[in-house]
């Protein structure tokens, strides 16, 4: 590395940093060295198959980064959403609340895709791109004036401008920074997996509002058998109280595609599942700090949201774009990218947004996972207004997107950096 050359460490190979990555390199090039450590870079990507959905926003991004091409005949648009709110014991679920999956008519609000499919299209991007690909893990870090000195898993030190912390929820480095930690659980697990169904879905998503917790049916592209025959495949997110988790888990196979049945319905003929079912607890969680001195956090090292309205990653590849923007035009103006400076506004442009995000889908859960009977009857009043309302209609759709404002990071717009 060149004396003014610029070098930026991304600990984790998630969706949010290695899509950071790709950013960076994208915009200048030869002007940075992006190092990207996560040994999970030594397994396939293909081999994981949770699903997400990619809001219009983040889709835009990856157009403006070049990889959604590829990833068109992977993924499935989301075209229509239905949401019912019933108990699992109720002979009819009443659809209290339509949408049309697209933005203003004109896009999707959401494409579904899997993890590894998209992990593996942006692997491609970032080594055609000049990525250093690690495959170690980041075991610690120390700042000595100007830089970080950064130790790697296999006793390597590089020597860097900015550590970007995206390893997770429990991220070690943030806990090294001495960043606090707010958090509470939902005593609910997260069960994830993939169903396939007789019927085309048609792309239709569909949210049952549950007393256990939110039951998400959410579409997903057809594959082709080896025989020829089509196989139409959704993915499930079940929100399910975890004391009763063990139970449905630990059971046959047929009790628990008899359980999935009860909620899932029969619209779309026999199910089974293509994937094994995995659960995860479920909780919110949000950094007191997104930056330490030459650290910033991104993605789940930041915040942990519950997954009801389906922005997890979405609002970490926000963090990406908005912290590529920041970087990128530092660096353009001769800045110092881990400077304090520059780290504050990533902090001030997060802040807000994230806090909003995890306050709404806190009150949504709360609100939607029960069944008191006076709950029930304002919440449905409620759903019923908003569907009588196509303005309000509109302005959820494009909250959901992730078209909020004009203000948006230029990545999330479509625009280059």
């Amino acid at each position: 590395m060149t004396a003014d050359v610029s070098r930026i460490v991304i600990a984790g190979g998630g969706l949010a940093g290695l899509t950071l990555s790709l950013a960076l390199k994208r915009a200048l090039d030869g002007g940075v060295d992006v190092v990207m450590c996560d040994p999970a870079l030594k397994r396939d990507p293909h081999g994981d198959k949770r699903s997400y959905a990619i809001a219009a926003a983040a889709r835009r991004m990856m157009e403006a980064l070049g990889v959604w091409g590829a990833v068109t005949d992977k993924a499935q648009a989301i075209l229509d959403m239905v949401i019912t709110d019933s108990s699992l014991q109720d002979p009819v679920r009443p659809t209290f609340l339509t949408f049309e999956g697209t933005v203003d008519g004109a896009e999707p609000f959401a494409h579904m895709i899997t993890s590894g499919d998209l992990t593996a299209l942006l692997l491609d991007a970032c080594r055609e791109a000049g990525v250093e690909l690690r495959p170690e893990g980041v075991a610690g870090f120390s700042v000595q004036g100007a830089r970080t000195e950064i130790a790697l898993s296999d006793g390597e030190k590089l020597s860097a401008s900015l550590l970007v912390a995206a390893d997770g929820g429990r991220s070690r480095l943030r806990e090294q920074a001495g960043i606090g930690w707010i958090s509470w659980p939902y005593r609910q697990s997260g069960i994830v997996a993939t169903i396939s169904h007789e019927r085309d879905h048609e792309g239709r998503a569909v949210e049952h509002f549950l007393p256990s917790g939110p039951f998400a049916i959410l579409p997903l592209k057809d594959e082709t058998r080896p025989d020829g025959s089509v196989m139409h495949r959704s993915s499930i997110v079940w929100s399910e109280r975890s004391e009763n988790v063990p139970a449905l888990l630990g059971g046959g196979p047929e009790d628990l595609l008899a359980e999935l049945e009860k909620r899932f319905g029969l619209q779309l003929g026999k199910i089974a599942f293509e994937t094994k079912p995995q659960a995860f607890p479920l909780s919110f969680g949000v950094a007191r700090s997104f930056v330490a001195e030459r650290l910033a956090l991104l993605g789940d090292a930041a915040h942990v949201i519950h997954p009801i309205a389906g922005q997890g990653l979405n609002i970490g590849l926000h963090d990406a774009a908005v912290l590529a923007e920041i970087i990128t035009d530092s660096m353009r103006l001769g800045m110092d990218p881990g400077a304090a400076d520059v780290l504050a506004q990533y902090e001030r442009a997060r802040r807000a947004d994230i806090t909003a995000m995890g306050v709404m889908t806190d009150g949504l859960n709360r609100l939607f996972s029960n069944d008191m009977l006076p709950v029930r009857l304002i919440r449905d009043l409620g759903l019923g207004l908003v569907d009588r309302m196509p303005g309000l209609k509109r302005f959820f759709i494009r909250e959901a997107a992730g078209l909020r404002s004009n203000e948006a990071p230029r990545l999330l717009r479509g625009e280059m950096l």
